[in-house]
């Protein structure tokens, strides 16, 4: 096939109206053809919104039209597995948010699904094709730091609202799965490496039983990860690397912004009392939801691979897996990618 891929989005999630349907509106390889709802009112005010041009008043309609190549899924997180293998199912390609599975297990039998059905299927980790990140790895690999040891993250936002989803332990919320799996993606990603075993702390909150205030330590086999993952802290995010030379610290490392440039900070440690650290590089304005739906379309059409595909997802899973196994044990767990 020839022109724009054409995408589906399956549901009319926050993410979609907010990140994702805008961005998208300025792919040079994708375009949104589809929106479905299980509310049609609700579908069609989206495709309003966005000038799409097709609006379902289900999940199983969009499934069903021929022409949409690809299905992007953000439905609440315990839906993620049953309706991407639908998709799959009706040989569609999809773009499953993140987490993209509860358990190791679900996310093998999206792995098993991808291949039955001959379709691609990637974890929307967004952050890891941004150029920041690109540039990030590129500098620790090349030695700026010296021998990379540590890396550091801290990700948190204020949420106490019972009804929205990400505080329902029936939806699969909760830090550790909503924004956890950033700092683990990434500290494998810098690390280039999987890490041996992990331990976690995990306070729970005492009515809604949803994880609010988790810490962990991974263990990799040349140096260690740690982060902190709050629904009930100050909005806050940073992640740095530090190596046996310098620090490498990421600005903005999740929700990068799109209308001014990412900044990266080095420090070579000379200077403690210096104040801010020196600005060596400042990556040019983007939209990385733009880029992740660019590049998963070039992987469809044969132009690349899946930025994220099911073999890391899986790896990524099996951290966050062992981590809740730690917060339940008390003791380092292995991750256990099957």
């Amino acid at each position: 096939m020839s022109g724009k891929v054409k995408w589906g989005i399956l549901g009319a999630a926050s993410i979609a109206r907010r990140r994702v349907a805008p961005a998208m509106a300025q792919c040079e390889s994708a375009e949104v053809a589809a929106v479905a709802s299980r509310s049609l009112e609700k579908s069609k005010e989206f495709a309003r919104q966005f000038g799409i041009p097709k609006a379902y008043g289900s999940y199983e309609e969009l499934l069903a039209d021929p022409e949409i190549e690809v299905i992007y899924n953000p439905l609440p997180n315990h839906l993620h597995v049953e309706w991407s293998i639908r998709a799959a199912s009706r040989g569609k390609h999809v773009l499953c948010e993140k987490p993209i599975a509860r358990t190791v297990g679900e996310a093998r039998r999206l792995l098993e699904a991808r291949d039955d059905y001959g379709v691609k299927i990637g974890e929307a980790f967004m952050v890891r094709t941004h150029p920041q990140w690109l540039r990030a790895r590129e500098l620790v690999r090349g030695g700026r730091i010296g021998k990379l040891r540590s890396a550091v993250g801290f990700f948190s936002y204020h949420n106490i609202e019972p009804e929205n989803v990400r505080n329902s332990t029936e939806f699969a919320g909760g830090a550790l799965m909503d924004i956890g799996c950033y700092p683990v993606k990434l500290s494998r990603f810098i690390f280039d490496e999987e890490p041996r075993r992990v331990v976690a702390c995990i306070e729970r909150d005492p009515s809604i039983r949803t994880d609010r205030l988790t810490s962990a330590i991974l263990e990799f086999p040349t140096g260690q990860g740690i982060f902190t993952v709050s629904t009930q802290l100050v909005y806050y995010q940073r992640m740095q690397f530090l190596g046996t030379e310098g620090r490498l610290d990421v600005e903005i490392p999740f929700n990068a912004p799109t209308d001014k440039p990412c900044r990266l900070f080095l420090d070579n440690g000379k200077d403690l009392y210096r104040g801010a650290s020196q600005v060596i590089e400042s990556l040019p304005i983007c939209n990385q939801f733009t880029i992740q739906a660019d590049l998963f379309s070039k992987a469809v059409r044969g132009q690349g691979e899946v930025p994220n595909p099911m073999e890391d997802a899986i790896a990524n899973t099996a951290v966050l897996e062992a981590l809740f196994r730690s917060g339940e044990t008390g003791r380092w767990e292995k991750p256990e990618a099957l």
